[in-house]
């Protein structure tokens, strides 16, 4: 690719359950980050790569920015931060149905004071009439000045092409960073990982997502062409293991089963998944466990 070609670096912040993994899965054109209606689903800073004929942006998708409450959120929260420096533009992801919250003024202080272009991206666009749109983009306004104000809808991808024009006019010109295949930084292994996880989240009760963890034991390649993926489920509590289980393994089996599905969607490749239960009481405040689990 030719250096009059624009490339560079796009953070995607916002708060929490905002849509900042659907909207680069929208724009990568493949999942690569988990998603769930559940708040805090993305723990890392997930890199990705969108290429075509007029450049390269590399996404930074990052944890909704938050209160921490334990040295998981802590890190999650330094993650988010850490991407703001390393970016030529900053994408800041509000819900267009959303009041403004001490978390959108802390934020704003934030970008205000980031010395980057920042392109507001008001999600969720397609749940409000254009008039009702108006007092949002007013409020936000009030906030801080925005290079750009962009509505899109990461669901079903309106305003989304748009959006991606826009980021290209603020970046840089030179030379790729990644070639034209690259879509993430993520190994097979993480994302697998992560995949097990969003199964987690999305059949249990709320009270227990935010305690599990995903640890890839072991993931093999074999002479007949399949994978072999043993994974452990990590949780705080031992009435939260029986709950993972289920009666029976009923809970258990429905999560490895729609984990392994994803899991060959990506790898096209058939999968043998097998899951394990584990108790590390308080992962979340043990820099031991944060390391092992990959929070580092």
């Amino acid at each position: 690719m030719s250096e009059d070609k624009k490339t560079g670096f796009a953070a995607v912040i916002g708060r929490p359950n905002v849509g900042k993994s659907t909207l680069m899965n929208r724009i990568i054109g493949q999942k690569i980050a988990i998603t769930s209606n559940k708040p805090q689903t993305t723990r890392n800073r997930i890199q990705t790569v969108f290429t075509d004929e007029r450049g390269q942006i590399v996404f930074l998708d990052t944890p909704g920015m938050h209160k921490a409450r334990t040295k998981l959120g802590s890190f999650m929260v330094a993650s988010a931060n850490s991407a703001i420096p390393d970016a030529d533009v900053i994408l800041w992801l509000v819900e267009a149905e959303r009041f403004i919250g001490e978390g959108d003024i802390s934020i704003s202080k934030i970008l205000s004071e980031c010395n980057r272009p920042v392109i507001l991206v008001i999600n969720k666009c397609d749940r409000l009439k254009k008039d009702e749109l108006l007092p949002v983009i007013d409020a936000f306004r009030k906030l801080m000045d925005f290079s750009e104000i962009v509505p899109v809808s990461a669901l079903n991808g309106d305003g989304v092409e748009e959006l991606t024009e826009v980021i290209f006019s603020h970046l840089p010109k030179g030379p790729m960073y990644f070639d034209e295949e690259t879509v993430t930084d993520q190994t097979m292994r993480q994302i697998a990982a992560e995949l097990i996880r969003e199964q987690t989240l999305r059949q249990l009760k709320d009270e227990i997502p935010h305690g599990i963890a995903v640890n890839i034991v072991a993931m093999t390649y074999t002479e007949k062409g399949t994978y072999n993926i043993e994974a452990d489920i990590v949780c705080e509590r031992d009435s939260h293991k029986g709950i993972i289980i289920g009666k029976g393994g009923s809970m258990l089996k429905k999560i490895g089963s729609r984990a392994r599905t994803q899991i060959e969607e990506m790898t096209q490749t058939p999968v043998f998944l097998k899951l394990f239960v584990k108790v590390r009481k308080d992962w979340r405040d043990n820099e031991t466990f944060l390391k092992e689990f990959g929070y580092k």
